[in-house]
């Protein structure tokens, strides 16, 4: 009979995990065995009967707290240093016009550029005769004053005339006799100079190899 003693544990821990009461029934029989179960003794037993608690089951433990992920840190935003302003352009400075020229033109029909009207006026030899009208017989000598028809040359054109006027004086120097090479050159230096320092530069020639300043 004791062999029922475990299943009778077993069946009072399976119930429901609540406090509650359980009776047990010892029964002792005429040769003295003992029994335990949960019915009443059989006839002819000795019966003992029992109440047991049974403690409560213990509550299950809350599920765990879901922890939230720490928050991922913002990436740092890239700052920008600050660009100064573009510096401003430097001013243009424009050069001054060249100064005036004068285009004239000769008894013979050729033209030329000038500065000075001054050098427009010149004395042409005139054929001196005797008082008998025989050129061989005159004496002394004459001329006529001739001055050279001139006009101003247009503000619209004055880069170009000067750019002749360059080339022209380059050229009376290249050409010119040993005796006049000199003012010539000094001539067309001027010239040159003058063309450079004007708004008329960005056509001047560079100056020719053999007059090359140090």
């Amino acid at each position: 009979m004791k062999r029922w003693l475990p299943c009778l544990l077993w069946l009072a821990l399976a119930r429901p995990a609540t406090a509650q009461e359980i009776v047990i029934y010892r029964c002792t029989d005429a040769r003295g065995n003992l029994a335990v179960q949960n019915q009443p003794c059989p006839k002819g037993t000795r019966q003992e009967k029992r109440t047991m608690q049974t403690p409560a089951a213990a509550p299950l433990p809350p599920p765990p707290t879901p922890v939230a992920p720490p928050p991922i840190p913002e990436a740092p935003q890239e700052v920008k240093a600050e660009q100064p302003p573009p510096a401003a352009p430097p001013p243009v400075v424009e050069k001054p016009a060249p100064p005036g020229l004068y285009t004239c033109k000769r008894r013979d029909e050729t033209r030329y550029l000038t500065q000075d009207l001054a050098n427009t006026s010149y004395c042409v030899p005139m054929q001196v005769t005797g008082l008998d009208g025989n050129p061989r017989t005159g004496a002394g000598e004459a001329c006529e004053v001739v001055k050279d028809a001139c006009e101003p040359v247009a503000d619209d054109q004055l880069c170009t005339a000067w750019q002749q006027r360059l080339e022209e004086a380059e050229t009376h120097w290249r050409f010119a006799t040993p005796e006049h090479a000199a003012t010539l050159q000094q001539e067309y230096a001027r010239v040159r100079e003058l063309v450079a320092a004007s708004r008329c530069a960005d056509g001047a020639a560079p100056p020719p190899a053999g007059d090359q300043k140090p």
